[in-house]
């Protein structure tokens, strides 16, 4: 097992969860949370996030992100209905987790999986203490360049910024209560179902 830390007993016997998931770009994540809400071992409902960024094709609104205009952003910013948010990656678009999506997902009788960076992460964390704080990294710093530059879809600064990210992100991944590396899909689905536990 590449898990760092020891399963809470009482994890599956608790009525709500929140569940962080954190990695860098090009690790693999979304595929990994694409397999834990399928077959995960308590019922998981992803946290949709709150972006200013426009849709690429195929996204669709309230389903892949909440697409928000500037303004409307700020205004629920204003308000205080975000837990966390964040501009990501330099590039003027801002992320961020609604107060009430947890609400809605914990209404549903399910744990709350949030996929996030490690700067929203420790937002959460403050929020709920109690959270399950998961960081997957690749076997090497390589192979995250790999992945990125195979997916085709970013420019080099693009991809150089993400690096640059990736690079602080790991030296926060001692923070989380586990750590997973992603060296093979379906033994990683099953270590964090076994976390979950």
């Amino acid at each position: 097992m590449q898990t760092s830390g020891t399963p809470h007993p009482d994890h599956r016997q608790s009525p709500f969860r929140v569940v962080v998931l954190s990695a860098p770009s090009g690790t693999g994540k979304t595929t990994i949370v694409s397999r834990l809400l399928q077959e995960g071992s308590v019922k998981l409902q992803k946290s949709i996030s709150a972006t200013t960024r426009p849709p690429r094709k195929h996204e669709i609104d309230q389903q892949d992100y909440y697409f928000l205009t500037n303004e409307t952003f700020r205004k629920k910013l204003v308000q205080g209905e975000f837990l966390e948010h964040a501009e990501v990656f330099g590039l003027g678009y801002y992320y961020g987790t609604l107060k009430a999506e947890i609400d809605r997902i914990k209404g549903e009788q399910a744990w709350a999986l949030l996929e996030i960076d490690v700067q929203g992460a420790k937002n959460i964390v403050q929020h709920y203490p109690e959270s399950i704080t998961i960081f997957i990294t690749t076997p090497s710093e390589d192979e995250y360049e790999r992945r990125l530059r195979s997916r085709g879809t970013e420019s080099e600064e693009v991809i150089q910024k993400r690096l640059a990210t990736a690079r602080r992100e790991l030296a926060e991944a001692k923070s989380y209560k586990y750590r997973v590396i992603n060296d093979e899909l379906d033994r990683v689905v099953l270590e964090i179902n076994h976390i979950l536990l």
